[in-house]
C-alpha cells in the first residue's frame, strides 16, 4: 500500500472523529439551549478542538446542523424508498416501522434533541411531510377525507416517537414496531 492511501485513510479517520466529536458536543449543548445561543467557541471548547478546526468543516453552527440534517434526511429517505415506493417490493407496516425505529435507535441522541424543545421544528415538519406524501401515493384513505386521515396517522406516529425518545428506558426498536403496528390495526 502506498503512503498516500495510508495518509488518506488516517485523514478520513481523523475527519470522522472530529465531526463525531463536534456532533456529540452539539447534541449536549442543544439539550440545554437554543441553537442561536450556541457559539462556535463554546462548541469547539466542549469538543476539545480549536475553532480553526471547526471552520475546516463548517462555516457556522447553522451550516453544521444543516449538514447533519441532510445526512439524516438522506438515510431516512432511503428507508422510505426501499419500503414505500411504488416500484419497491410491498413492505408490511411492521417492516417499515422496524426500519424507522432502528434508524431512530442508531441516531438516538440526535433524534431526541432534534425532536426536543431546542430542536429544529422545520426539519421535523419536513420529515412528516415526506412521510405523508409517500403515504398518500400508496395507501388509500379510509372513509375520512384523505388529508385528515394522513395527518392523523403521521401525527400519531410522531407523538409515539416523541414519547419513546423522552422515555428514560425506551423499548427496543423491534418492540416499538410491533406496538405501533398493533395500534395502526386498531384504526
Amino acid at each position: 500500500m502506498d503512503e498516500k492511501k495510508t495518509d488518506d485513510r488516517k485523514s478520513d479517520r481523523r475527519v470522522r472523529r472530529t465531526r463525531n466529536l463536534l456532533q456529540q458536543s452539539l447534541i449536549r449543548l442543544m439539550e440545554e439551549k437554543e441553537l442561536q445561543d450556541i457559539s462556535v467557541k463554546e462548541l469547539a471548547d466542549l469538543a476539545d478542538i480549536n475553532r480553526g478546526t471547526f471552520y475546516l468543516h463548517y462555516t457556522d453552527i447553522y451550516d453544521m446542523l444543516h449538514q447533519i440534517e441532510n445526512e439524516l434526511f438522506i438515510e431516512f429517505n432511503d428507508i422510505l424508498d426501499r419500503n414505500l415506493d411504488k416500484d419497491a417490493q410491498p413492505a408490511t407496516h411492521r417492516t417499515v416501522l422496524a426500519e424507522v425505529f432502528s434508524f431512530l435507535e442508531r441516531h438516538y441522541d440526535l433524534s431526541r434533541v432534534m425532536i426536543g424543545p431546542h430542536g429544529d421544528t422545520a426539519f421535523v415538519n419536513g420529515l412528516k411531510n415526506l412521510v405523508k406524501k409517500r403515504l398518500m401515493r400508496l395507501v388509500p384513505a379510509t372513509e375520512a377525507p384523505g388529508e385528515y386521515y394522513y395527518s392523523f396517522i403521521v401525527s400519531g406516529y410522531v407523538g409515539v416517537i416523541e414519547t419513546w425518545l423522552k422515555s428514560p428506558s425506551p423499548l427496543p426498536a423491534e418492540e416499538m414496531a410491533d406496538l405501533c403496528s398493533h395500534m395502526l390495526s386498531l384504526t
